[in-house]
């Protein structure tokens, strides 16, 4: 009894209640409640999952987790995207997880930078494999998840993300285990639960980005947000407040956490509004940058010789996230805007390709880079850049981009998603014809069967 008071969340303690007003609002949510705008870009975020999942399905990490989870696997009930293995729904899961996010060309929560679908929608798909969930019900539950962690994030932003957690795993976990409770039909206490059970799970550290263990982090919130709700199911308990209790989720892991953008308006703003995508495969910080170089290009090309300095200006979060000169693989050229900047210049491109470990250490790249500058102009928001080439006479030539390709002032038409997924299959999947799977997508709100869709994504041979 002493131990049960002790977890009782007080009415003074200024966190009182977060996580069963949370769970409560999960619980009565309904379809008919969704605008449609709000069902639309639901469609359009799985259908951008599924193009860069099966732009990765065939990377080294996703090979390498598939490898070694199929050794342990339980029933092969559910699909690997781009890929003939079955596994069972928790390792499918992870592995989907792991192949939609491993080229950092997911989509992106603008206010807090968390990658909302790679977690959420293998979760999903995965359960929608093993018992029959409806379109709509898959599309509700996914909107709810996506609600769940990037409220979180806007919780706990900008410390949380600063003192190193990667927010897309810490965040994602509960995102999934709040779509998962939602399909499995849990009472408000159940949810609670779930909840509480992905706070257990929750981890993934920064200092991962740019090599493979970031991917573990990303498959893991997947996984772990089934293994929450389906614990919960079963009566597997947890406590009264994961989320603000005193040693909860937003103290803990968060600096002033803002619990009122956890629970305020619920129902009445979504966060899947603030989503975009991406038009390259690399930090979302680096996009304005890419733009600017690409503005560049024609009239830098023809005197690439004669550069002497690359100036590139942003957000504090560009020198933070993106000032790395001397990466030596692909995975780590995601997030450097050196890279980036001299594989435009000389290539005119900036696709999977320009981002492999061959294009990384060619010389001409190599050279280019070592002129380029990262610094820091606290005016210019995240979504631009500016980047200013000065050449040995003293001339230069400067590009400035207010608003990048694929942000929420420019963001990416419906028909440059369906083309970004076609090129990604092509990509890692060549085999696989791309156009029932993007229809299915598209159509999924009046399906019955949700977990037919993964069918498409399989190759035929």
């Amino acid at each position: 009894m002493a131990d049960q008071a002790r977890q009782q969340p007080t009415a003074d303690s200024g966190a009182a209640f977060v996580t069963p007003r949370l769970a409560e609002f999960l619980v009565r949510s309904r379809w008919d409640d969704l605008p449609d705008w709000l069902r639309h870009e639901a469609k359009r975020a799985l259908l951008n999952f599924f193009g860069t999942s099966l732009g990765g399905c065939r990377d080294a990490a996703t090979e390498r987790a598939t490898t070694v989870l199929a050794r342990f696997s339980g029933r092969p009930e559910a699909s690997v995207v781009g890929r003939s293995e079955r596994l069972d729904m928790l390792s499918a899961a992870f592995v989907n997880a792991v192949s939609g996010n491993v080229f950092d060309f997911d989509d992106t929560h603008h206010p807090t930078i968390i990658h909302p679908t790679a977690p959420i929608g293998p979760a999903l798909f995965a359960l929608a494999e093993t018992r029959k969930v409806s379109g709509a019900d898959l599309l509700h539950a996914f909107v709810l998840g996506v609600e769940v962690e990037c409220r979180l994030g806007n919780a706990v932003s900008p410390g949380h993300y600063k003192r190193g957690w990667h927010i897309t795993s810490t965040c994602g976990v509960f995102g999934a285990a709040a779509a998962v409770a939602k399909i499995l039909g849990l009472t408000t206490e159940q949810t609670v639960w779930a909840l509480g059970n992905a706070s257990a799970q929750s981890a993934g550290l920064v200092e991962t980005l740019g090599s493979m263990a970031k991917s573990i982090g990303v498959g893991n919130a997947a996984r772990g947000g089934i293994l929450a709700a389906l614990l919960a199911e079963t009566g597997f308990t947890g406590p009264a407040e994961p989320i603000a209790g005193p040693r909860g989720f937003t103290p803990v892991m968060g600096d002033n956490a803002d619990l009122n953008a956890i629970t305020g308006r619920l129902g009445e703003t979504w966060e899947l509004a603030s989503n975009t995508y991406k038009p390259y495969p690399c930090g979302v910080v680096l996009n304005p940058v890419i733009d600017a170089c690409f503005e560049l290009r024609d009239k830098v090309a023809p005197r690439r010789d004669e550069i002497a300095e690359i100036l590139v200006e942003g957000h504090p979060l560009l020198r933070e996230r993106a000032d790395r000169p001397n990466v030596v693989t692909g995975r780590e050229a995601q997030v450097s805007a050196q890279h980036s900047v001299a594989v435009v210049l000389i290539h005119n491109a900036a696709g999977v390709v320009e981002y492999s470990d061959a294009y990384v250490n060619s010389a001409d790249v190599l050279a280019l880079r070592s002129k380029v500058r990262v610094a820091e102009v606290p005016d210019i928001s995240v979504d631009g850049a500016r980047v200013t080439v000065r050449f040995a006479d003293g001339s230069t030539e400067t590009a400035t981009v207010a608003n990048a390709r694929g942000s929420l002032a420019r963001p990416l038409t419906d028909a440059e998603i369906e083309a970004k997924l076609r090129q990604l299959a092509r990509y890692g999947c060549p085999e696989l014809d791309p156009s029932p799977l993007i229809d299915a997508v598209w159509g999924l709100d009046r399906a019955s069967d949700a977990g037919a869709v993964m069918a498409l994504t399989r190759p035929a041979r």
